[in-house]
């Protein structure tokens, strides 16, 4: 009596107040986390300091560096010039500018009018804030537009003038980013499903995640446990659209088949819940543990990302897992409208295999069948092409690109540039910058200028004037600590390959005077960073796959199919690599690539990849219990064959979204991300993979029971009836 009055209690509790709290708990992160994103410039910085290796030279000259200038301070640099020879009324505007520049009280020092050697150019040093970069340069741009002379043109670059135009170039993206993506993913999700109100369900999932992650990584950021910046923030964005949608895809796909076995939709979601459960825990904690591996690294950037991506990551897999299975037992069949899943008779849901193909029909009947017929033929033909493709890799040209590359789009600060290796030594605008102990200074300065490739060297004076001998000019330099500061101009512009040997050659010389001197600045950060990033590539690398292989083992109850898997998206990586070395050099013509883009591209690709081999996988496994491995594996195919080919295109469209942020490293992480992605799809996971553990049998399961007796007996490759159960 007691079990009767409290069951139709439990039933509604579980119908109607569990989803809907959900629902209601899921709208309530959003209304919090939405207006959040707006807010996530407070915690965001695009300053260099964000992207300098930890304890590197550069890096501990830059903050000796900072010691001699005011709190906070980075040199803008402004470039009057002329298509002719300055005249001297033309001169002396120029030198009034200098006024109007301290007048603003943007920073701290000016120096200049410097006027080039061929009088067709000037220059002034202006110190400006760090914090606010971008609003100073604004201004200084438009003073000396409004006050330099007639039939001249301005820019203002150096460290601040890039910093500001980075800025600029992610500010207001984010809105048109997301706009990009979630358009993309609709489209794809009314052809896959051709439903009206499913898309929105699947969307809603996707956007509610993403306002949790904002919310999560602000608080982090806020706490000063992470470092932001706009490149971490477009990429959460695109992250979490993707993955939220893959295993949304997934559910969905699960939440299907349950309502063609039973008419209570409750009882169909949860069902769909309990089996898709375990591979879309598997893939996010694969996908967040590898990325958090990124905390190894000794690059900023690189640290920065790791923890942002692992929290957008755990937002998908929370939404995936409560909001969407919410959303499914409160629409049911309604959610396919107008194609609702029909009912099956109990005497119609399937018969018993034999082959696996039994009830497929067209693209993935076709492909079990070749699998089943050809398998050594197809996986053998899948590698030599992945091989082929792989081959592409050794023209990867990503040792660094010049600054004027980085950014896409026009750039004040990029012409300035190349206005300033017209005029004047080619890298006046960012020179090396020597720290020495005050007592070898003059020792350390010589060996300086003795260093080919350098044009002129000079100890700094209070206010970062440089000591130059000339009347008037300061005589006592600048201590700080028992240390000085040289400022070196080389001749080679300092994001080219000859000013990185210049500091290399440089950094030899000097500490043969002073062992403790550092050579830091704009080259030598790049060249640091390179280095850096090559060490990071054979510490994360082999990091991520044993976390990724262990994932694997505990999920498949196996060892040599996670070896297999983890094989064929390493050699899928290679050749995604391959064919985009050939893209960027051939097609977009990019100068090189940065130095972080393979370890970014293995970490997103490897994760991602084997996030379709887990959707694939854990069902064989499934299915190869209930009718024998091979038969399992042809059913795996098929019914996961277009859940698993939809949410590859919704993560390629996705990452392709970046191409639309006009910074190099982004455009060319979309294009490896999304061709990577598209290419372990189609041919890694329909192919390769099942032709490869349909050749091997049951022994793809070794050494775990499934090898010793899964479900049919296997006299060679004859395939044999099999009860399910």
């Amino acid at each position: 009596m007691h079990q009767a009055v409290r069951t139709p209690n439990v039933a509604f509790w579980i119908r109607w107040l569990i989803p809907v709290v959900l629902v209601v708990g899921w709208v309530a992160i959003a209304g919090v986390g939405g207006p959040t994103f707006g807010r996530l410039d407070e915690v965001s910085s695009n300053d260099q300091a964000s992207f300098l290796p930890t304890g590197a030279e550069a890096t501990e000259a830059r903050e000796w560096q900072q010691k001699f200038q005011d709190a906070g301070e980075v040199p803008a640099v402004v470039v009057i010039e002329s298509p002719g020879t300055l005249t001297p009324s033309q001169l002396g505007a120029a030198a009034g500018l200098k006024t109007r520049i301290e007048d603003l009280g943007v920073g701290s020092t000016v120096a200049g009018p410097v006027p080039s050697e061929d009088r067709k150019a000037v220059q002034f040093i202006v110190s400006v804030a760090a914090a606010e970069p971008a609003e100073a340069v604004e201004e200084l741009r438009s003073a000396v537009s409004a006050g330099a002379p007639d039939g001249t043109q301005t820019y203002v670059t150096g460290p601040a003038g890039l910093a500001a135009d980075l800025t600029g170039a992610f500010a207001g993206i984010d809105g048109i980013l997301l706009l990009v993506a979630l358009a993309a993913v609709f489209v794809i999700l009314l052809v896959v499903y051709r439903s009206l109100l499913l898309p929105f369900a699947v969307l809603l999932t996707s956007v509610f995640a993403l306002c949790a992650a904002i919310l999560l990584v602000f608080g982090m950021a806020k706490a000063g446990w992470i470092q932001l910046n706009g490149q971490s923030q477009g990429i959460l964005s695109i992250l979490v659209i993707g993955a939220a949608t893959d295993y949304a895809l997934l559910y969905v796909a699960r939440f299907r088949e349950a309502l063609q076995h039973t008419a209570n939709r409750t009882a169909a979601a949860l069902a769909a819940w309990r089996a898709s459960f375990e591979p879309i825990l598997a893939s996010g904690a694969t996908v967040a543990i590898a990325l958090l591996c990124l905390l190894f690294s000794d690059l900023n950037s690189n640290k920065a990302l790791g923890p942002v991506a692992a929290a957008g990551i755990v937002c998908s897999l929370f939404a995936a897992l409560t909001l969407l299975p919410a959303f499914a037992a409160l629409l049911g069949r309604s959610a396919f409208w107008p194609f609702r899943p029909k009912l099956q008779p109990a005497d119609a849901r399937g018969p018993e295999l034999v082959t696996g193909l039994e009830g497929q029909k067209g693209l993935w009947r076709a492909t079990g069948t070749l699998v089943r017929r050809r398998p050594r033929t197809v996986w053998v033909i899948s590698v030599l092409l992945l091989v082929a493709a792989s081959a592409g890799i050794l023209q990867l040209k990503a040792n660094g690109v010049p600054q004027a590359a980085v950014i896409l789009s026009a750039s004040n600060a990029v012409d300035g540039q190349e206005a300033l290796a017209r005029h004047f030594d080619a890298g006046s605008g960012s020179p090396a910058v020597i720290v020495s102990s005050q007592a070898k200074a003059d020792g350390v300065l010589e060996a300086v200028k003795a260093t080919d490739g350098v044009g002129a060297a000079y100890l700094l004076a209070e206010g970062s004037v440089p000591i130059t001998g000339a009347p008037g000019a300061p005589t006592v330099p600048a201590v700080r600590d028992g240390k000085v500061l040289i400022n070196a101009t080389l001749d080679s512009a300092a994001d080219s390959d000859a000013a990185e040997n210049t500091v290399a050659a440089m950094r030899k010389s000097v500490v043969q005077t002073d062992p403790g001197a550092l050579v830091g600045g704009v080259t030598a950060t790049a060249l640091d960073t390179n280095a850096t990033a090559q060490r990071d590539l054979a510490t994360i690398i082999p990091v991520v796959l044993a976390v990724i292989l262990v994932i694997l083992m505990l999920l498949l109850r196996s060892v040599l199919a996670p070896v297999l898997l983890v094989a064929s998206v390493v050699l899928s990586y290679a050749a995604a690599m391959g064919v985009s070395a050939l893209v960027f050099n051939h097609v977009f013509g990019f100068p090189g690539a940065d130095a972080t883009v393979p370890l970014f591209g293995f970490v997103f690709l490897v994760a991602l990849g084997v996030d379709y081999n887990i959707f694939l996988m854990s069902r064989v496994r499934e299915e190869s219990l209930k009718h024998g491995t091979r038969p399992g594996i042809l059913r795996g195919l098929g019914v996961t064959g277009g859940v698993i080919t939809s949410a590859g295109v919704v993560l390629a469209a996705t990452f392709a979204a970046l191409g639309v942020i006009p910074i190099m490293f982004l455009v060319q992480l979309a294009f490896i991300v999304a061709f990577g992605v598209l290419l372990d799809t189609v041919l890694v996971r329909s192919l390769l993979v099942p032709a490869l553990a349909y050749d091997l049998g049951r022994r793809i399961w070794w050494p775990g029971k499934l090898a010793r007796h899964d479900g049919q007996a296997e006299p060679g490759r004859a395939p044999v009836a099999v009860r399910a159960g």
